[in-house]
């Protein structure tokens, strides 16, 4: 631990172990070394986790649960790629109460190699045709391992670069975590159209999907010696020693996290239902809505999907940069209202078969508004909790709203399109309503630090 690092033993009224940090106390090498750590980590598990939404909406209806209607076969595999997500909080919940205690460096070990695990695992299961009702199981239980590792990753990620960013640029520093949900969109997207491209349509069912899967195990091996040469969080490193000074350990971070605030667990889940609703409908939703029921390629989207990722790469950080210096909650407001206005837009574009205007509009959802709700996250969520239990609190937290506003997104959006005989225009109020709530209750948050 740096010995610029002032620790106070004074303990506030709540009970809590207070921390100083000066300024000038963090180190620029560790910062970057941080940053990079979270985002090839995230990069990792988006891919694998995006990769999963792509081909269920492609493939998985008819290789793993083929003995049934084509609407219930497209049901059950949007089933399982909510299943993940129920998994999430599981995980944020164990990877959090050891991130806590033991360390956030850690547990983000341990979250790449079980994501890239699992996902190689899915591209070697066998379909329906070869070992019947065990593929479908199968499939759901890798699916929520899947879940239960991208449930830690989050809020270790997360921290790590939050806590060891400069004062001034936390939302900068720690916007790498979310430019990996970009770059895993891009090679997820890609690598699926490279094969689509190369492949007929029927080695691409029988076959060719499974490739992505196991492309996986490389971006694992990557992830891993990055995070290799990073170090442990510096609050955490300080936080931990003044606990131990004082002899005041905490069992259990998580009952700690909900006594202080159980407010901030609604409010997470209430600030991303917007960016939850924007990304999901437009890369998974929308691909199969599009090609079941108004005949577009599924090239469109794919392609929508690598641009969608890319400009993700540039427009992250630059709103992070603007939220640094504008302040958070103006950037993420604009951003809620933004897919609020592009919601009916997007779906009136879709019905009228017009290219450029399907882009334009995935683009104000999915780069705009997604964009500048998730470039603030980080610092956001994480500093409604004390440091002690901030890894259990607002990883939880984070996991529970991707469980309520995300997981099952595409799902219910094709119940919505079921219930009325094919129209889109339940979906568009669902999507324009989740957006509408993350604006109203980002104006009515209690202003941070930076706002």
């Amino acid at each position: 631990m740096d010995t610029s690092t002032v620790i106070n033993t004074s303990a506030s009224s709540s009970g809590d172990l207070t921390l100083q940090t000066p300024s000038d106390s963090y180190s620029a090498k560790r910062a970057r070394r941080a940053a990079w750590g979270s985002f090839v980590g995230a990069v990792v598990d988006w891919f694998d986790f995006l990769l999963y939404g792509i081909v269920a909406a492609l493939v998985f209806n008819t290789q793993f649960f083929p003995q049934v209607s084509p609407t219930m076969g497209t049901l059950a595999a949007f089933g399982t790629f909510g299943v993940g997500f129920l998994f999430r909080p599981l995980g944020g919940m164990v990877f959090g109460h050891f991130g806590d205690k033991l360390g956030r460096k850690r547990m983000l070990m341990i979250t790449v190699w079980m994501m890239g695990g699992a996902t190689a695992l899915i591209g070697l299961l066998p379909s329906f045709d070869s070992i019947g009702w065990w593929a479908p199981v199968l499939l759901v239980l890798l699916r929520a391992i899947q879940g239960f590792a991208v449930g830690g990753e989050w809020g270790g990620a997360a921290l790590l670069a939050v806590e060891s960013a400069p004062k001034k640029r936390k939302a900068f520093y720690s916007s790498g975590v979310q430019i990996g949900f970009g770059v895993g969109l891009l090679l997820a997207t890609g690598s699926v159209s490279i094969v689509n491209h190369f492949t007929t349509n029927e080695d691409f069912v029988r076959w060719g999907w499974r490739l992505p899967f196991l492309f996986s195990l490389v971006l694992v091996a990557i992830a891993w010696w990055v995070r290799k040469g990073m170090d442990e969080s510096q609050e955490f490193e300080a936080n931990k020693a003044l606990e131990i000074r004082a002899n005041k350990i905490r069992n259990f971070p998580i009952f700690e996290a909900l006594r202080q605030n159980p407010k901030a667990f609604l409010l997470i889940i209430a600030l991303r239902f917007g960016e939850l609703l924007t990304m999901y409908i437009v890369t998974a939703f929308a691909m199969n809505y599009s090609t079941t029921h108004l005949g577009l390629s599924r090239d469109i989207f794919l392609n929508i999907g690598l641009l969608v990722g890319a400009v993700s790469c540039v427009s992250i950080p630059c709103f992070a940069y603007l939220a640094d210096r504008f302040g958070r909650r103006r950037i993420y407001v604009t951003g809620a209202l933004i897919g609020f206005a592009s919601a009916v837009p997007f779906f009136m574009a879709l019905e009228s078969r017009n290219t450029v205007m399907i882009i334009l509009f995935a683009i104000m959802l999915g780069n705009v508004a997604h964009d500048m709700l998730v470039s603030v996250q980080q610092p956001m969520f994480t500093e409604l909790f004390g440091t002690a239990y901030r890894y259990s609190g607002a990883g939880v937290g984070y996991q529970v709203a991707s469980v309520v506003g995300g997981g099952f997104t595409p799902f219910i959006a094709v119940l919505l399109v079921e219930f009325m005989g094919g129209s889109w225009h339940l979906v568009a109020a669902y999507l324009a309503m989740g957006c509408l709530l993350s604006a109203i209750v980002g104006m009515r948050m209690k202003p941070q630090a930076v706002d």
